[in-house]
């Protein structure tokens, strides 16, 4: 172990992504000022004390009234993809709503890829842009790019602002759209004309006292859907990211814990269900563990909570449990019966209709089917295939076992971010989690570089948490860059590299489905005698701690110097094998009972009895 160079935890509130209206007692109920300050002053009455961006020419306007805030922070990131993954770790970890701020053209585009991904994850997310004058629009000035257009796929909604007097009531309801509802991105446009200009600032904006509450939930689908699990033989409560979105934690365990189901949380929600509950039968899917996703393909029904049916879990789509009936709580009425039929379809708040579905179903326990042979089948699942790995035949670390000790070192409340790939898998298989927002990670978009500045921003939302980024070798080199943003600003993240010097799933998938033919996905970073880049050189250059592991019995003590270190970023450079893979597995486009348990081990199960 080669050193070149504490943190302590505890609980943070959890906060609904709703607009926190700050009364401002310094200020007079309206004043004349530049649009620019208008952003900055409406940020801080919506409660905004964070922000993470870069400058430039078209958005210096508002960049130089920031100079003036004394409630908002702003971190300046080295890449504006990075300033939005930071955004989006800020919101998981906190419930609020993150902002990221960038200039016109190649500042705005850098935002998309994190724009694409908290659309994906249902992340709530404000983006403000610098536009160039009104006067220039379509005529490809410099640096003029029309980001509205850009990102109106990607976006809840996206404004163009090019007066200053519109610019707090567009901010607030932005803000809210964000936060509220099924949560997303929203973009915010900003000419820089409308910055400059002067506008009379009143507060609250016009109709921002008046917002809609949440959506009521039917008491006849509630109603129908008791009857549904009160008659179910083998059902299963199937959490997705929406749970933890709605902060719906408690409300999922109660129903749980009233109807005694076995309960499956997705990747998106690892942690909403503790892992220690004995209902927790892991995450389904492509690399779920084999109780959960035999669990969904032999139930009879299956609740689902803030869950899409995503082609991951179900694979083959016409054969996802067969025998099932559904019933589908979402607050977003698209998802409904999108892929999977829905019996009984909720649209809903997931925390107000798992409250609903409880307060119906305790009249009618005595009425329940027993579950007694549903649960011995499922038990007998987790006795016969638990999650596992065999011991590296090269003689080098086992990436499960060093991402178990990580989390068995490290505690319920530490908080982990983790990058695009195996390393992604490994970790929602092998950390031991025990709440929400203790996992956040890049779900639907799949994107690399995403572990690295989320984890700045859940450590500037929860400061008093140790904050891991566990990535991989080439997820790390994308974003890489933002350990000098948290060495200069005092943000003590932890990186865990998993380096396996490769592309890791491509060469598992190349290994499995190309016949070993390993086109492009060797990344010369781990145990050759040249590495490029050597990462321990690379972090103490980027004012880091840095350790590198390559034996087992020097995991501990390189993960507990880790900890101890607390005055600047640390990162651990694991050199593993390339060969280690993602077991469980269900190859892509086939059924989810043709799911494998290793590369020699194909499970194919018929009907249960």
């Amino acid at each position: 172990m080669t050193l070149l160079a504490a943190a302590s935890c505890g609980p943070i509130p959890s906060a609904r992504t709703t607009p926190r209206l700050v009364a401002d007692d310094a200020a007079p109920a309206a004043e004349t000022i530049t649009g620019a300050r208008a952003v900055v002053r409406t940020l801080e009455r919506l409660g905004v004390t964070d922000v993470f961006g870069i400058p430039g020419g078209t958005i210096l306007p508002t960049y130089d009234a920031l100079m003036d805030s004394q409630r908002i922070r702003h971190v300046l990131v080295r890449h504006e993809q990075g300033a939005g993954h930071a955004a989006e770790g800020y919101a998981v970890a906190s419930g609020r709503v993150g902002v990221a701020m960038a200039t016109s053209g190649p500042g705005a585009t850098n935002l998309v890829t994190a724009i694409m991904d908290a659309k994906a994850d249902s992340v709530p997310l404000l983006v403000i842009t610098g536009q160039v004058r009104s006067d220039l629009m379509g005529t490809d000035a410099f640096q003029e790019a029309d980001i509205e257009a850009i990102t109106l796929p990607l976006t809840k909604h996206s404004y163009v602002v090019t007066k200053a007097e519109d610019i707090p009531g567009v901010l607030a309801e932005a803000y809210h759209l964000a936060g509220s509802g099924r949560p997303g991105p929203v973009l915010v446009d900003i000419t820089k004309d409308a910055q400059q200009a002067t506008t009379a600032l009143a507060w609250p904006p016009e109709g921002e006292e008046e917002r809609p509450g949440r959506r009521r939930v039917s008491s006849t689908q509630i109603g129908r859907a008791a009857e549904e699990i009160a008659r179910a033989a083998r059902p299963v409560l199937y959490a997705g990211g929406g749970v933890v979105r709605a902060d719906a934690a408690s409300e999922l365990r109660e129903l749980a814990e009233v109807v005694g189901a076995p309960v499956v949380t997705t990747l998106m929600a690892r942690g909403v269900l503790p892992d220690s509950h004995p209902q927790n039968l892991g995450m389904p899917g492509m690399h779920g563990t084999v109780p959960a996703v035999l669990a969904m393909q032999e139930a009879d029904l299956i609740i689902a909570v803030g869950a899409r049916f995503d082609e991951r879990v179900t694979g083959d789509t016409t054969l996802f449990a067969p025998d099932a009936c559904v019933v589908h709580i979402d607050i977003d009425p698209a998802e409904i019966s999108k892929i999977r039929h829905a019996h009984v379809p909720i649209v809903a708040d997931a925390r107000t209709a798992l409250a609903a579905l409880c307060r119906t179903l305790r009249p009618l326990a005595p009425t329940w089917r027993d579950l007694s042979s549903w649960w011995r089948r499922l038990d007998d699942l987790r006795q016969e295939f638990p999650l596992g790995y065999t011991a590296p035949r090269d003689g080098l670390l086992a990436p499960q076992h060093v991402i178990r000790r990580l989390s068995a070192l490290s505690g319920p409340e530490a908080t982990f971010t983790a990058g695009v790939g195996q390393h992604q898998m490994w970790a929602a298989q092998f950390l031991e989690l025990e709440r929400p927002r203790q996992w956040i990670n890049s779900g639907g978009a799949g994107t690399m570089g995403f572990a690295v500045p989320a984890a700045m921003g859940a450590k500037i939302a929860a400061p008093d948490r140790v904050v891991w980024a566990i990535d991989g070798d080439g997820s790390f080199q994308m974003t890489n860059q933002e350990l000098a943003t948290c060495a200069l600003n005092d943000i003590p993240i932890k990186v865990a590299i998993i380096n396996n010097s490769a592309l890791g799933m491509i060469r598992q998938w190349q290994t499995l489905f190309y016949s070993e033919r390993y086109s492009n996905s060797a990344l010369h970073t781990g145990h050759e005698a040249a590495r490029i880049p050597d990462f321990v050189r690379l972090a103490d250059a980027y004012g880091c701690a840095a350790l590198r592991v390559e034996r087992e019995e020097d995991v501990d003590e390189a993960i507990r110097t880790a900890l101890a270190i607390n005055d600047r970023p640390v990162v651990l450079d694991v050199v593993v094998g390339n060969d280690a893979m993602v077991w469980p597995m269900v190859p892509q486009g086939v059924g989810n009972d043709r799911i494998q348990y290793a590369r020699e081990h194909l499970l194919a199960f018929g009907d249960a009895d």
